[in-house]
């Protein structure tokens, strides 16, 4: 009998949960399940197993495992949580040991490659419902979406992974692996691309943003903010989405394109064609926005890493943010449509360009500053190197490339990570607070 305290239903008690790859995202399902009263069979790299073991020695409900053959053969729900880059390996390694009858999943943010993996290398008895958790392992699991695709498994199946997950107190969100790559790609491809951009001009400037008064304040704030938080999590969270995903890969190179397109548009002075091009992009994206903005302006000036200064500070022209909205509308994106899988970040990030171009005042400044104010032009030239190198490297499938680009920056701000985090959370948490309170149906009813 389950003990009162378990949230195990009677006649489970025996059921075993193995998670293959104990990075971040896996511990925080070990520990976060296991609590619940799951048993728990983990392993990672067998170089890692004694580091874990001593770990988790005072766990009763987890026990690692030095391999994932001893973690297949016994568990009832397999949860594969490693990079999507080296997934087929692993599960071509393992899988042939799953349990007969299990049920199968994985946790990577491109799903196309994982299920392929899985159709190719799992026993024709196993079940396949894959997951994906869409937040970062430091987030707050209660509320935020979880995708689960019942790809090839029956109902009993499904029934049973929403018995097991149910513990994280999640939104769950029934998808195909088709579905789910288009709407990752679509709401993080050419937000992750913006923030990665801007984080490798400031590198190749020698710049920490938050040093500079231009950088401190409103928009600024978020900017930097979530820059840090990108470069604060492991390089391959990003990779493999933007490099496995093609729906990613054309889109970040749109991104590329349409920073270019912009950046001459101010190079030459040409206001007329900058404006134009710049709000028909906003009626495309924009069209729908009738409901409170996602973000509440008093939010963005609330956080930040540098000391306000005592004069105004000095308009941007936001070239990042006018560049992901002319990409969407490239692409006949309107992000709106995807609300119910956003995250708190992806809403910081939306709203945040949502306040720019929902303003008329404030886009009118950007784009005048855009052509007649040249403080930023240098930062500007680098941003766009920057976009171009990132597109490239997605291009061409350079997972090692992306990497050392990834970690060069990374390492540039490594000191100011933990204050970082400490300020992105207290704003997530208000995005999250503002998000509940404001009208947020209208905008699901968009897809």
């Amino acid at each position: 009998m389950a003990s009162a305290s378990s949230a195990v239903p009677t006649g489970m008690e025996d059921f075993v949960v193995g998670l293959i790859g104990m990075g971040d995202m896996g511990k925080m399902y070990a520990e976060r399940l296991s609590a619940a009263g799951w048993k728990i069979l983990a392993c990672d790299r067998e170089d890692r197993y004694d580091s874990l073991k001593d770990k988790y020695a005072g766990k009763n409900r987890i026990e690692i495992c030095r391999n994932g053959h001893l973690v297949s053969r016994a568990s009832d729900f397999i949860i594969y949580s490693v990079e999507a880059a080296v997934i087929d390996g692993v599960i071509a390694q393992f899988g042939p040991s799953t349990k007969m009858g299990a049920i199968v999943g994985g946790q990577t943010s491109c799903k196309s490659p994982e299920i392929a993996a899985f159709e190719a290398h799992l026993p024709a008895d196993v079940s396949i419902v894959s997951c994906h958790s869409l937040h970062g392992p430091g987030v707050d699991s209660h509320n935020q979406p979880l995708v689960l695709i019942q790809h090839r498994a029956p109902d009993a199946a499904l029934r049973t992974v929403e018995t097991v997950l149910a513990c994280l107190r999640s939104k769950f969100v029934h998808l195909t692996a088709q579905e789910h790559d288009r709407i990752t790609a679509d709401t993080q491809a050419v937000t992750h691309a913006a923030f990665l951009s801007m984080g490798k001009a400031w590198h190749a400037n020698r710049q920490f943003p938050w040093e500079l008064s231009r950088y401190v304040g409103g928009i600024e704030n978020v900017k930097v903010n979530t820059m840090l938080r990108i470069y604060g999590q492991k390089w391959h969270v990003y990779a493999g989405l933007a490099i496995l995903n093609p729906e990613a890969r054309k889109q970040v190179a749109q991104y590329a394109e349409s920073v270019t397109a912009l950046y001459k548009l101010m190079l030459e002075g040409n206001l007329d064609g900058l404006r134009a091009r710049v709000h028909a992009a906003r009626d495309k994206v924009f069209a729908l926005a009738t409901a409170r903005p996602l973000i509440e302006p008093s939010i963005l000036s609330s956080f930040s890493l540098g000391a306000p200064a005592d004069a105004p500070a000095r308009p941007n022209n936001h070239l990042s943010l006018l560049a992901m909205v002319d990409c969407w509308a490239a692409l006949g994106i309107v992000p709106y449509d995807h609300m119910l899988c956003s995250t708190p970040l992806f809403r910081l990030r939306l709203g945040v360009t949502e306040h720019l171009f929902r303003n008329v005042v404030l886009l009118d400044e950007a784009l005048r500053t855009a052509v007649d104010d040249k403080t930023y032009r240098s930062d500007d030239l680098e941003f766009t190197f920057a976009a171009r190198g990132w597109a490239e490297c997605v291009t061409l499938g350079h997972f090692e490339t992306w990497e050392k680009r990834f970690i060069s920056t990374q390492d540039f701000f490594q000191p100011r990570f933990a204050e970082a985090k400490l300020v992105g959370d207290q704003m997530m948490k208000k995005v999250l607070e503002s998000s509940m309170n404001s009208n947020d149906q209208s905008w699901d009813e968009g897809g």
